[in-house]
């Protein structure tokens, strides 16, 4: 039989605690990946992409790529999703400047980046994920054609993923990648462990 009691939510100071840390590791793991020259997928993986290709600060442009998505967000996920969203790109533009100021990194094995980085950033998606937020993006526009024009997000936001790949291979080496598909790998194990419904109730 199945609990009546509605889940716990989340308080607003909570929320603000939650995109706080959610948002120092997600810009920590990129952080790393950018002194390592690696790059990760959806709305970030173009934000590497320009940015190695011209030499433009990631977090300006990653924050201005996201600006398109938000009227998406707003329409299919509610103004308190789309409102969270918009904070925590925010903090990960900002703390991905920041992070190199407090933090000095040798020379970093890419493999070891990518595992580390990549959990990290996993981790730090999935809080973002628990109280109702994310990084906006690729995401958002392939969960809303899919409920406009019935298209699969997962094989929109593979294609974009792939596409990004494909453009790589003329900013970064072979080695870079492979580990940047390692690091993949790392975040997105994190979340498929994690984040399963009916294991986390709180909302």
């Amino acid at each position: 039989m199945a609990d009546p009691t509605p889940p716990p939510r989340h308080t607003l100071a909570e929320d603000a605690l939650a995109l706080l840390i959610g948002t120092l590791f997600v810009s920590f793991g990129i952080a790393m990946f950018n002194q390592a020259g690696l790059l990760t997928g959806g709305t970030a993986g173009l934000a590497f992409l320009i940015h190695y290709a011209s030499g433009i600060a990631f977090g300006p442009i990653f924050f201005t790529l996201n600006l398109p998505f938000y009227l998406l967000a707003w329409r299919r996920m509610g103004r308190e999703f789309t409102l969270k969203t918009f904070g925590a790109v925010g903090l990960v533009s900002l703390f991905s400047g920041l992070h190199p100021h407090f933090v000095q990194f040798s020379p970093l094995t890419p493999f070891y980046v990518a595992v580390i980085g990549g959990a990290l950033m996993g981790a730090g998606f999935l809080i973002l994920f628990r109280h109702r937020a994310s990084l906006g993006g690729v995401n958002i526009l392939a969960l809303y054609l899919q409920d406009r024009h019935g298209w699969r997000a997962g094989t929109l936001q593979m294609a974009v993923d792939v596409a990004i790949v494909l453009a790589s291979l003329l900013l970064v080496s072979v080695t870079a990648l492979l580990a940047s598909i390692v690091g993949a790998v790392a975040l997105n194990l994190v979340i498929a462990l994690n984040h399963r419904p009916g294991r986390y109730m709180a909302v």
